[in-house]
């Protein structure tokens, strides 16, 4: 991985937390003191929060019906998603209190 950020020393002395934030996310941090790079600020390895899209080091695959509601009817009624057996009758009744 190639450093995409440059700091004179005096400014990364000043924007230290700005560069932490960086590196925490990944990135590299080249540190220079007269235009010449002295320093190469990288993060700790495992330590990486993977927070951008497409940064997972595996895909994740999902089982084609991952979100079907028939294999459990009653907790999907549960919630509202579809209705529960005992409920079609309700809908009924209440339409005639009115």
């Amino acid at each position: 991985m190639e450093a995409t950020h440059q700091y004179d020393a005096r400014e990364a002395g000043t924007m230290l937390d700005e560069i932490l934030a960086l590196v925490a996310t990944g990135e590299e941090v080249i540190i220079s003191k007269a235009g010449e790079p002295v320093a190469k600020v990288v993060p700790l390895a495992g330590k990486v929060l993977r927070t951008a899209p497409g940064t997972l080091r595996e895909p994740v695959d999902f089982a084609e019906d991952f979100d079907d509601m028939s294999v459990d009817p009653g907790f999907a009624g549960a919630f509202g998603i579809l209705p529960d057996a005992g409920d079609a009758g309700d809908a009924g009744d209440a339409g005639d209190a009115n």
